[in-house]
């Protein structure tokens, strides 16, 4: 009779990936209807869904039968059980924060990141987490486990061909069901969720690899007369200044703020009878300030970068990932501050507290032609100093003081903010007495927080600016770059918005996607005006406020002021708003149309002319985003120089050293200076910054 301990359980090599396939397909399928908000509907996108992400997983792990030798076998069986263990494990934290799945571009791009990922990481791993990385201790596991319980009769090959053959049949039969379910699947996909909902997530990562691989062998073929057609498309977007406002800034300074993760639900807005934002507010409807109320973001996953690149360029950020990280060092931009520097001897500069490296910043600056950029590196740091992303705003305004003084003027100079980005977090000592609010999700109720103390950097900034006399020679552009609280948290803010959370839609997504934009100059005739915007229409906006005409330039966006603009606003998640409807694209022949009047979801007859109006100005605008990844993706416009305009030259600028940055801007200085510093006799300015910072040294 055999003793316990001598009885072993006897597995075969395709037993053992079986079973470690039947693991991470049933952990893949509690994330899809645990984490992924997936929006699966029917019996059978269900049955899809269980079963679309078996063949590429026992696809992947059946590679290692391909390894004759019992160890060889075992350790790549265990590295590619970890790989799929990270995918989902990352990929479960990265849909927290973006709502979006990750793609060859994030992967590529992760180490670009500073530690304060890692803190941003912590704050969104939730308990049940633990279950997807019990895999660790399977990994660690096997080797004792295989020792004595695989059996070492190697694997015939025609039995391991089988093994793959049966997960690429797998693959081709969800591929095939999916299609039939959906038409035209990836030919015409315009939201990810769509190919992770039909097709999983490892299907998803191996498209956008090829994706790309796709993209830069396309960049390497095209020629001159690519360009041709989004020329003339671009000729015909173009929307003529209007007289009232056309040149009415020129030779004024310009100053951009961009408010971080900053949503226009917070202007106006009263928590525990205080104010949020008392200063914006003040802003908001000021004499001197022209508001827009009914202006949108329209990023995608590059969240601040895209709301950068449409600010600078006027052309959309990429379907996947950061144009600035994937193709900011090496494109050719018609970008801003080079128009302004070309046309108007423009001086300029990026302010920010994150490290330079930060979505390749400190190369897509140059390649965008800003004279100066001022990182983290640049700024007094203390232990106190930093929160989430970087150094604390009040801190990054105060220090900026030193360098703006200095700048040329004209100049053209924008302030990235941080302290609002997500987690939200800030130390008791930076608040100034503000209440928070007490939902149910502790972010929503910090994110008041930061806002606050966003709002009472911006008051101490003007402050400046008026002590210092740049307020009378400035425009001032605030604008937020997207949203704070992301959908998935959006019932928990609803309470405070007056919602009944139980009723909230997609409809109420969409409009709380709307953001700040003010102009705000002394003499400007200040308005509250309902036109509807979004960031793609700030530079010809801006360029015409400047007397700057874009009609020679490729911009996809419109002059806000323009009688000629364009108020559809288009998103990147298959979303379009206008003055009278919000429109989501469902499928290839399926639309929500909304009445933004009343936010009821319309019942209009597909056939109906006006049902074929709506969806055909849907249609027409999504084609804006299609000649913008052309453009980009190609990088077309090495083919086009506007006249009067010379491409920018990236080496000719230099960052990362200190020393020749800040031998540079000294060097501007003497008798024929515009600086600040030297009319005011050469003397510092920076004594007229006053701040409450607690860290601050006076």
């Amino acid at each position: 009779m055999k003793r316990k301990s001598d009885i072993t359980v006897k597995l075969t090599r395709t037993k053992l990936i079986l079973i470690l396939t039947a693991i991470i397909w049933i952990e893949t399928l509690l994330v899809y209807y645990g984490d992924f908000k997936l929006g699966i509907e029917g019996p059978l996108q269900v049955i899809i869904s269980i079963f679309n992400p078996l063949g590429f997983i026992l696809l992947i792990l059946s590679l290692a039968n391909f390894f004759v030798r019992k160890k060889s076998f075992v350790i790549s069986l265990m590295v590619l059980f970890a790989l799929e263990t990270i995918l989902l494990v990352a990929n479960v934290i990265y849909y927290r924060e973006f709502s979006d799945f990750i793609s060859i571009n994030t992967m590529l791009s992760a180490q670009k990141f500073n530690g304060a990922m890692g803190k941003s990481i912590a704050t969104l791993i939730s308990p049940h987490d633990v279950i997807y990385l019990l895999n660790l201790g399977l990994i660690i596991g096997l080797p004792f486990f295989t020792k004595n319980n695989l059996i070492t009769i190697p694997v015939r090959m025609v039995n391991k061909v089988a093994l793959s053959c049966l997960s690429a049949f797998l693959i081709v039969l969800n591929l095939t069901i999916s299609e039939m379910n959906r038409p035209q699947l990836l030919g015409r996909t315009f939201d990810q969720t769509y190919i992770v909902k039909y097709l999983g997530l490892n299907f998803y990562m191996a498209y956008n690899t090829a994706n790309k691989v796709n993209e830069d062998a396309e960049k390497n073929k095209v020629t001159t007369v690519d360009i041709d057609s989004p020329l003339q498309e671009a000729a015909q977007i173009y929307a003529k200044p209007d007289k009232k406002y056309y040149g009415i800034a020129r030779k004024k300074n310009v100053i951009v703020i961009h408010l971080e993760s900053f949503q226009q639900f917070l202007i106006n807005m009263k928590v525990n009878d205080q104010e949020v934002t008392p200063f914006l507010n003040s802003l908001y409807s000021d004499k001197n300030t022209v508001s827009f109320s009914n202006f949108f973001h329209e990023v995608g996953q590059g969240k601040t970068s895209d709301a950068e690149n449409m600010l600078e360029s006027g052309l959309f950020g990429l379907p996947t990932g950061s144009l600035f990280n994937k193709l900011g060092p090496t494109n050719t931009f018609q970008s801003a501050p080079a128009i302004l520097k070309q046309k108007e001897g423009y001086t300029s500069a990026v302010f920010h507290g994150n490290v330079g490296s930060f979505y390749t910043r400190s190369k897509t600056y140059k390649s965008m032609g800003y004279n100066y950029f001022f990182d983290q590196g640049y700024f007094n740091q203390t232990e106190d100093s930093n929160v989430g992303f970087g150094l604390k705003d009040k801190l990054m305004f105060k220090e900026s003081v030193k360098y703006l003084e200095k700048l040329q003027q004209p100049f053209y100079v924008k302030y990235i903010t941080l302290t609002n980005h997500y987690p939200f977090d800030l130390p008791d000592e930076d608040n100034d007495g503000f209440v928070k609010p007490e939902t149910s999700d502790s972010v929503v109720n910090n994110y008041f927080l930061t806002a606050h103390y966003l709002d009472a950097s911006l008051r101490e900034f003007f402050n400046y600016l008026k002590e210092s006399g740049l307020y009378d020679r400035s425009v001032v552009i605030l604008y937020g770059d997207h949203y704070g609280i992301s959908d998935d948290r959006n019932k928990a803010l609803a309470p405070l918005l007056d919602k009944d959370p139980e009723q909230w839609d997609e409809f109420d997504n969409i409009q709380l996607q709307r953001v700040p934009f003010m102009i705000h100059m002394k003499g400007i005739a200040g308005h509250i005006d309902n036109e509807y915007g979004g960031e793609i229409d700030v530079l010809p906006t801006i360029l015409h406020l400047l007397g700057i005409n874009t009609k020679d330039y490729i911009q996809l966006g419109t002059d806000l002021f323009s009688k000629q603009h364009d108020s559809n606003v288009i998103f990147r998640n298959n979303g379009m708003v206008n003055r009278e409807y919000t429109v989501l694209k469902k499928s290839n022949d399926s639309y929500n149309i909304y009445d933004n009047k009343t936010g009821e979801l319309l019942n209009i007859d597909p056939a109906s002319d006006l049902y074929k109006k709506i969806v055909e100005k849907y249609e027409q605008e999504r084609h804006l985003l299609d000649i913008s990844d052309t453009i980009n993706q190609k990088n077309l416009l090495r083919f086009y120089t506007p006249i009067g305009f010379k491409p920018v030259d990236p080496t000719d600028y230099d960052y990362e050293n200190e020393v020749s940055q800040l031998d540079k801007i000294n060097d501007t200085l003497g008798n024929s200076s515009t600086s600040v510093y030297s009319q005011n006799n050469d003397k510092s300015t920076v004594s007229m910054y006053k701040t409450d910072a607690p860290e601050s040294t006076e």
